[in-house]
């Protein structure tokens, strides 16, 4: 699918925006039928710069800009994270950021579109993948080194911004139930490390939200709406230090850290803290659920958020490393908003 008309489209966006001067560029895309990379591209709302260059070497560059603002989303969660690009490993289809603020996976696989962007005086770097979604932002602050911006900018921009061809993204469809639940539950117990859990899913065919149903409650059992509410109130009272984890097709962000500031505006509940924020629609949850996985450093426990469609809103931890058991905590937190009895 190529790009309408630029000057339809701005012309349509235009008429939007003075409409509905709130809406923000990922709702007026769904507005306007199109995509938010056709939007940046034809220059609605915002001035863009094409970038040229694979994700890896953009990525591999942005060690020099000093403290930014990192964002990556889904639907319905938003993680701002402030900090800088170091530890990049960013040579192959997937690729991480190590540093102690700023904590992410790449998946450069379906990764498109990329380009700088100015925004009533905000600049920004903007990730998209084939079908248009923004996958990662990277924000310019007041603490960035400008003139490594500058040069960044320049260094990538391309020639002459292309043609956007938008390739549509089609989720698979997984069974909402395994065939061999006891197999399922025998390969759970088994598990060394949470990131085979994936492997599980895909070895018993069956979507992640099944495989939580399937595998008995003592493993994963579905908790009360307001779970993450008081999850993060409890952690802010206690200054418990959590990991939260939101992804979408692209990416994965992560924070560590204690949370302190919370505030629920309308469906949103945030957190606003002075380098991380997260944002998150509680409306669109339609299932949650805590979670318990052996590894080889003892359980690990997790509030795993889900919307109508089974996708993965945001995870949540305790804070801790390779190596170290779960914080007990934690542990006592998440037990105290479950119903049953964890496996221990």
């Amino acid at each position: 699918m190529a790009v309408p008309t630029e000057d339809s489209l701005q012309a349509r966006h235009a008429q939007l925006q003075q409409d509905e001067p709130k809406l923000r560029i990922r709702d007026r895309a769904l507005r306007l039928g199109v995509t938010e990379a056709e939007l940046v591209a034809a220059d609605c709302g915002v001035t863009s710069t094409a970038l040229a260059g694979s994700p890896q070497e953009l990525f591999g560059a942005l060690g020099a800009l000093g403290t930014v603002m990192a964002l990556s989303r889904n639907d319905h969660a938003v993680h701002e994270r402030h900090g800088s690009y170091l530890d990049i490993q960013a040579n192959g289809p997937v690729g991480i950021v190590l540093g102690p603020d700023i904590d992410l996976r790449m998946f450069f696989g379906s990764w498109k579109h990329f380009y700088a962007v100015t925004e009533h005086g905000r600049q920004s770097l903007q990730f998209f993948d084939k079908a248009g979604m923004a996958v990662h932002k990277i924000y310019r602050t007041e603490q960035t080194d400008g003139a490594a911006w500058d040069a960044y900018a320049a260094r990538f921009a391309a020639a002459q911004k292309p043609e956007v061809l938008i390739e549509p993204f089609t989720a698979p469809v997984e069974p909402d139930a395994p065939s061999d639940a006891a197999g399922l539950r025998s390969h759970w117990l088994a598990l060394k490390d949470t990131h085979d859990f994936f492997t599980m899913l895909r070895q018993f065919k069956v979507s992640r939200v099944g495989a939580l149903r399937a595998a008995g409650e003592d493993l994963a059992q579905p908790v009360e709406a307001d779970a993450v509410e008081r999850m993060l109130t409890g952690a802010a009272e206690t200054r418990l230090p959590i990991m939260c984890f939101v992804a979408n097709r692209g990416i994965v962000q992560i924070h560590t850290g204690p949370v302190q500031k919370l505030l629920r505006t309308g469906p949103w509940f945030n957190v606003l803290d002075a380098s991380f924020n997260l944002h998150l629609n509680t409306e669109a949850v339609a299932s949650s659920w805590v979670v318990r996985k052996p590894t080889t450093d003892g359980w690990v426990t997790s509030l795993e958020l889900f919307g109508a469609g089974g996708e993965l809103i945001v995870q949540f931890f305790g804070a801790r490393k390779p190596g170290q058991p779960e914080l007990e905590g934690w542990r006592e937190l998440l037990q105290s908003l479950s119903p049953q009895a964890l496996a221990a």
